[in-house]
C-alpha cells in the first residue's frame, strides 16, 4: 500500500485546498498520472500517482485544506 502525500510545493506554501480529483476510488492509475488537483493562494498544482495500482481510498475530499506531508489517498500497488 502506497500513500499519496501532499508534497512540498515550494517556499511559503504550507497548505493547499483539494480542488478536483481526476480519479475515483477503485480506478486504476499509472505512475506519474495526474490524480488530484490542489490550489494554493499562489497557484494550482496537479499531484501525480507515486506508483501504478488501484486508488483504494481518497482521504482528502474536494474542498479540504491539507498541509505538506498530509496523506491524501492510498494506492494498492500492482504486483
Amino acid at each position: 500500500m502506497q500513500e499519496v502525500v501532499m508534497p512540498d510545493l515550494g517556499p511559503d506554501i504550507e497548505e493547499a485546498m483539494v480542488s478536483f480529483w481526476h480519479v475515483e476510488e477503485g480506478e486504476h492509475v499509472e505512475q506519474g498520472m495526474d490524480i488530484v488537483e490542489v490550489a494554493s493562494e499562489k497557484s494550482t498544482f496537479n499531484i501525480q500517482a507515486p506508483c501504478s495500482g488501484v486508488l483504494t481510498e481518497r482521504i482528502a475530499r474536494e474542498g479540504d485544506t491539507i498541509g505538506v506531508g498530509d496523506v491524501m489517498a492510498r494506492i494498492e500497488e500492482d504486483d
